[in-house]
């Protein structure tokens, strides 16, 4: 998407190479006229070289003035370098392997805030079980479509407390040497919590996934109709493959 202020560049550079163009073709028609008209008097052919010429000029001048009325105006402000970085990742993000991308980017760059501190395996087991969940969604159907909703709310409300511990665990050094053993306390409180909240999110993934593998058994004792079908179809195959091979060895007399 383009600012407003490279929109008002590109315009003004447009209006100014407009007018020079017109400028110079009506320069050059001016002087054919002049040169082409004959002594005896205008005829048909040089009035026609005249009209180009007073248009071309007229339409120079007109182009100067929407130049310098254009130019007159103060150009907008340059963009805020957030805004423009956050229209550059929502026009990758409408394609699906870009959106994939910034995902992964957003995990690394998350993953490395967290380096050192002590939530940081269980978070890269929030990571895990995360996707495979994402994996198993498409699959996840009737009551399972709820199961999925109840995950995606447990899973923002785990990051917040996850990036929540970690800014905590930043700040015990900082602290007043007094101060520390309550927020030493409250620290790991709040690990232990996300730990217990990333246990239960993996066992919630563990039944979605029973739930996935159940879905697609058959009755006892049946086979899927598909794998009926391509059992069969082998078969015929293999015989008819067999009938060939056996005229080839026994050709009719």
């Amino acid at each position: 998407m383009v600012d407003e202020r490279t929109r008002y560049f590109r315009r003004l550079r447009r209006l100014r190479n407009s007018a020079r163009r017109w400028s110079v073709m009506g320069g050059g028609l001016a002087a054919a006229a002049a040169v082409l008209t004959p002594y005896a008097g205008i005829g048909l052919a040089d009035a026609a070289w005249a009209a180009a010429a007073g248009a071309s000029v007229a339409l120079a001048g007109w182009r100067w003035r929407d130049h310098k009325a254009l130019a007159a105006l103060p150009a907008p402000p340059p963009p805020d370098p957030a805004l423009a970085g956050q229209r550059l990742v929502a026009a990758v993000e409408r394609f699906p392997a870009g959106r994939t991308v910034v995902h992964e980017l957003r995990r690394q760059r998350t993953r490395y805030a967290l380096r050192g501190s002590a939530v940081a395996q269980a978070w890269d087991r929030l990571d895990r079980a995360a996707g495979t969940l994402s994996a198993l969604a498409g699959r996840l159907t009737g009551p399972g479509e709820a199961a999925v909703l109840e995950a995606a709310v447990a899973e923002r409300w785990l990051r917040d407390l996850g990036q929540r511990v970690a800014s905590v665990e930043r700040a015990i050094p900082l602290s007043p040497v007094d101060q520390r053993p309550v927020l030493a306390s409250s620290h790991d409180s709040l690990a232990g919590q996300f730990t217990e909240g990333v246990t239960a999110y993996e066992r919630l993934v563990a039944a979605a996934a029973g739930y996935v593998a159940e879905d697609g058994q058959p009755v006892v004792d049946e086979r899927h109709p598909t794998l009926t079908r391509l059992i069969e179809a082998t078969d015929r195959m293999r015989g008819i493959a067999e009938g060939l091979s056996e005229l080839r060895r026994h050709p009719a007399v």
